[in-house]
Order: C-alpha cells, then structure tokens, then sequence
C-alpha cells in the first residue's frame, strides 16, 4: 500500500504565501517524478510543478516566478512554496508520484486527497 498526504493549504490572501508538503509512505522501492497538480471548480487538472528524482524541475508557466518546488528523497517528501498569490490560483492540489513498488517491476502514478488553497481577501 501507499499513501500520499498533503498539508499545508488554507485561506490567504492576495499576494501572500503558503507552503505545501507531501509525504509518501508504505511499500516503496523508489519514486521517480513527484509533483503538484491543481483543479479549480469546473476547470480540469493542470500541472503545476513537478521535479524528478535527478533534481530537475519543471514549472508550469503560471508558476514561473512565484512558486518553487522542491524535494526531499530521504523523507519521501516534497514541497511546493507558492508566493505572490493570487486569487486565480485558487483550487484544490493534488500531490502525484510516479512510484515503484517492492516487489513490483513497473512504476505507476499515485494521487494524494487533495488539500484546498483559497485566495481572497
């Protein structure tokens, strides 16, 4: 089994921060790709960050300049500081991994619940 848990999402407002954590747990041989993803109400899921496990980045261009993804392998965790806020980025993020289990050959995609993200004033 494995498990992917989020926290850190709340309300703020404009122009302020929140930090966003993701810890993987359970039966885990090794994790690729960990990242966040976002869906607003009546908007599909969109990529926000995600970051591989050889350290590379990649941002969503509505995240360029504003957030900052990072990972820690030791801990099975990754973050996403997301600054200069704005209401637009209002939604629920999804935490993903793509994860290969013990005793398993291929590596499949896991999701977190979610955790909400409210920007308003």
């Amino acid at each position: 089994q494995v498990q992917l848990v989020e926290s850190g999402g709340g309300l703020v407002q404009p122009g302020g921060s929140l930090r966003l954590s993701c810890v993987a747990s359970g039966s885990i041989r090794s994790i690729n790709t960990m990242g966040w993803y976002r869906q607003a109400p009546g908007k599909q899921r969109e990529m926000v960050a995600t970051h591989t496990s050889s350290g590379l980045p990649n941002l969503a261009d509505s995240a360029k300049g504003r957030f900052t993804i990072t990972r820690d392998n030791a801990k099975k965790t990754v973050y996403l500081q997301m600054n200069s806020l704005k209401p637009e980025d209002t939604a629920v993020y999804y935490c993903n991994a793509v994860i290969t289990r013990y005793g398993e050959i291929g590596s499949y995609n896991y999701w977190g619940q979610g955790t909400q993200v409210t920007v308003s004033s």
